[in-house]
């Protein structure tokens, strides 16, 4: 089985990454779901979804848990059974979770020039000028998407935005990390942020580190 990679962010973080190489009849040989998650499956007009769906099942596996363990809350945030964190993500041939103790976020996505014209919608395009290469700015616009998407899926709360609640530290890309914070309503949210590139693909994510309230 592609288990791609799994990185041990510390004693009670782990972040496993599946490619997606088999088709969805071998994904779902010997694999038991609910009837809930047969229900979604079925519903899945994609055989990239399809495949992904069933993926994120084997990562779960691989950690000892069954489809069961995983269950939505009412903003549609995943939750495990015995009480870690758990987030999910899925982009083209590539699938992720992260689980731990704390609240995390996870996000995967492909790099493409499309990201450019959306920049606007997600950040201050404007600080991404000086830098020469058209590859780069690609590249930094899709880590910053990866980071405000696992924050967004760890915050989840209604009305959060992207471009005013979220901000992402600058950085370098040769360190692959950096900080975060959202602030929203009556909540501030610090983050720890790590990144990775790999194959085209871009996979953040974000680990709390802080949390105060307003006044």
């Amino acid at each position: 089985m592609p288990l791609y990679k799994t990185i041990t962010v510390n004693s009670t973080t782990k972040v496993l990454i599946w490619k997606i190489e088999e088709s969805f009849e071998t994904l779902s040989e010997d694999l038991v779901l609910t009837e809930r998650s047969k229900s979604r499956v079925v519903g899945m007009r994609s055989e990239l979804h399809r495949r992904g769906f069933i993926s994120i099942r084997h990562l779960l596996a691989s950690e000892g848990y069954t489809d069961r363990d995983l269950f939505y809350d009412e903003n549609g945030k995943p939750h495990l059974k015995d009480g870690k964190h758990i987030s999910i993500t899925h982009s083209f041939n590539f699938s992720a979770i992260i689980i731990s103790d704390i609240e995390v976020g996870i996000d995967v996505e492909k790099k493409r020039e499309k990201i450019l014209r959306i920049a606007h919608k997600f950040t201050n395009f404007e600080d991404y000028q000086n830098l020469i290469h058209k590859d780069v700015i690609v590249r930094k616009l899709t880590i910053v998407w990866c980071a405000k998407e696992s924050l967004y899926k760890s915050f989840n709360r209604v009305g959060l935005t992207f471009l005013n609640h979220i901000n992402v530290e600058d950085f370098s890309l040769y360190q692959n990390e950096t900080t975060a914070n959202v602030d929203f309503e009556d909540k501030i949210e610090g983050y720890h942020i790590s990144f990775l590139e790999f194959e085209g693909f871009t996979c953040a994510y974000a680990l709390l580190n802080d949390r105060k309230k307003n006044g």
